[in-house]
């Protein structure tokens, strides 16, 4: 009797109720991206192409470019010119940011090509548009950072700029410390948040097909069943 019990008082612990965040958390994140989409294993037959693989290496080349900006930000802002294990961290971390660019370009105008939009995945493509974008002014603060000639020169040819359009009193590329802080802290942040968003949205809707693979289905539909194909027309 004792057992039975307990039992049934486990099985009522394990019902999610609707006062439990954790239970809506999950439901919700259950509805966004189902369980067979997460982390899938198989991918349709046109993955198999090239222009496929950037999004992925812009992915690692972002985490490589978060991990060595990490130790750089444990080192501080003078170790990189002091320490020769700073010079070679900071090289990977420069070089790591001209992949993820490179990548990232290519992937952008890869997907423009193909109208990646398509299927109901225009939040995908704003929100990789977006990432873009702002990834551009991560790499300005961090050029602004360096604390050297260069980054006295940028900052000094960027001021003017700025101030024109009136967002110079608080973007202050004259200050090295809050260019910092833009750089290691807010914007990174930013960034992190838009790619996860955005790979969440591509495991919800998947990828994008190539433009002819759709009609490459229909016309195997109609070969199939030629009378619907007669009946459609």
């Amino acid at each position: 009797m004792t057992s039975v019990a307990g039992r049934t008082a486990a099985h009522e612990h394990d019902r999610p109720t609707r006062s439990n965040w954790t239970a809506r958390l999950r439901t919700r994140v259950g509805r966004t991206v189902p369980p067979g989409q997460l982390l899938p294993d198989r991918q349709p037959v046109y993955v198999n192409s090239w222009i496929y693989v950037f999004g992925a290496l812009t992915l690692a080349a972002l985490l490589i470019v978060l991990g060595t900006g990490a130790v750089l930000a444990l080192g501080g802002p003078t170790w990189w010119h002091t320490s020769s294990t700073g010079h070679f961290v900071n090289s990977l971390h420069l070089w790591s940011t001209e992949l993820f660019f490179a990548f990232m370009v290519i992937h952008l105008w890869g997907k423009f090509f193909m109208a990646a939009w398509r299927g109901r995945r225009a939040l995908t493509w704003i929100t990789g548009v977006i990432a873009f974008v702002g990834s551009i002014g991560t790499a300005f603060t961090g050029y602004l950072s360096q604390s050297n000639f260069d980054s006295q020169w940028i900052s000094a040819q960027a001021k003017d700029g700025l101030n024109s359009v009136g967002i110079g009193a608080w973007f202050n590329v004259l200050d090295p410390g809050q260019m910092l802080m833009w750089h290691i802290s807010l914007l990174p942040a930013a960034i992190g948040l838009l790619v996860v968003l955005h790979v969440i949205l591509v495991r919800r809707h998947g990828v994008v097909p190539p433009i002819d693979a759709e009609t490459t289905a229909e016309n195997a539909a109609i070969a199939e069943d030629p009378g619907d194909g007669e009946a459609s027309s």
